[in-house]
């Protein structure tokens, strides 16, 4: 062999290259190498092509069933990523979104440990010591040592799931597959069961509960009007108030004030800047059994009515008002008529709904 042919030094692998790797590595059970070889995928992402990158998200989400419990969290956060640059979302999802729950579920294991065992302060990820939190909550009566490390493991994981599993629910199809197969309101309840302890789950419930290209059936009580709408990406229910103020006001179907366009635009696609605007109320939104939704929930919140979502307008019974802009910024908004009801049909759904009343102690 020639000098010529005696390389100088090792050729830097390519990203998919490096992808197949860990793939081996996985599939050999070999989780001492684990961690130096996704080093090596995340280090080598940021100079990867955009094709490299759509390709390697499928095949690294279906890694994460097998992979060690605690690096797999960071091998989310690649899946993530990739997904952000195109990968597939659907195709990355599933296993994301197990990960997740998983996450959850060993986390809420080791706050009732915790509350067990002593309680006082729960253990601080960024501070204190895993391994100290697994003697603490593991309990040799029943050899749960495995469940012990889980439980730590999720604690110490969960916000990492949590950034990976937003990557994922920003794309409608995930949220609209998600919904469909029960994944969502799984998710939702362990997120609600999780209130109080060191993670904020609003952002990523409000995401995962948004609709997309949902239909909405508006019947407006003081005139006897009725409105079939479709809603997309509404992040929560003040988006949505203001959007039916700008589509039925706005829009010349009904009286009353029409909203600022510069927050029908914060409301649709614009992002918020050093602005401050003000939206304000026009309505009071009910439900057909007369309850009253409040804005600070979502239009999941919308009961069905012969599987529609259906919404009933009526007075204020005060003033409202809020800042104007999408809870969610990354997704853009949508709401548009779809048609106007004729008189007899309007008629016919206000028919089976009731007056709003509401039993809230304090105005929202």
């Amino acid at each position: 062999m020639s000098t010529e042919q005696i390389p100088s030094h090792r050729q830097q692998p390519a990203f998919l290259d490096a992808v197949a790797d860990l793939e081996a590595v996985v599939a050999a059970g070999d989780d001492e190498r684990f961690g130096p070889v996704l080093g090596m995928v995340g280090g080598l992402f940021g100079a990867a092509a955009p094709d490299e990158r759509a390709a390697a998200g499928p095949r690294l989400a279906a890694l994460l069933p097998d992979a060690p419990p605690f690096p797999r969290s960071h091998l989310a956060m690649v899946v993530g990523a990739c997904v952000e640059h195109g990968a597939d979302p659907v195709a990355c999802a599933g296993p994301v979104l197990a990960g997740l729950r998983g996450a959850l579920t060993g986390a809420q294991l080791l706050a009732r440990r915790w509350a067990g065992t002593g309680g006082g302060p729960l253990p601080d990820p960024e501070e204190d010591d895993p391994a100290a939190a697994h003697e603490r909550i593991a309990d040799p009566a029943v050899l749960d040592e495995w469940h012990a490390h889980l439980a730590v493991v999720g604690w110490w994981t969960l916000h990492l799931w949590q950034q990976a599993s937003w990557a994922v629910y920003a794309h409608a199809p995930v949220r609209t597959e998600a919904r469909a197969s029960g994944v969502t309101g799984v998710l939702v309840d362990l997120f609600a069961r999780h209130e109080g302890e060191q993670h904020d789950f609003k952002g990523l419930a409000h995401l995962a509960l948004m609709l997309d290209d949902e239909p909405l059936l508006v019947l407006d009580r003081p005139t006897g009007t009725g409105y079939l709408l479709r809603m997309s990406g509404l992040g929560d229910t003040f988006q949505l108030h203001t959007l039916l103020a700008d589509v039925l006001i706005g829009g010349g179907h009904l009286p009353g004030a029409p909203q600022d366009p510069e927050v029908v635009a914060l409301a649709r696609t614009a992002f918020l800047d050093h602005r401050k605007p003000i939206a304000t109320g026009a309505f009071n939104l009910v439900a057909p059994d007369g309850s009253w939704l409040w804005n600070e929930g979502t239009p999941s919140d919308i009961p069905l009515l012969d599987g529609v979502r259906t919404l009933v307008l009526e007075p204020q019974p005060y003033e409202r008002s809020w800042s104007a802009g999408r809870f969610i910024q990354e997704v853009p908004g949508d709401l548009r008529l779809e048609r106007v009801l004729d008189p007899a049909e309007a008629a016919q759904w206000l028919a089976r709904t009731v007056p709003g009343h509401s039993t809230a102690a304090a105005f929202r």
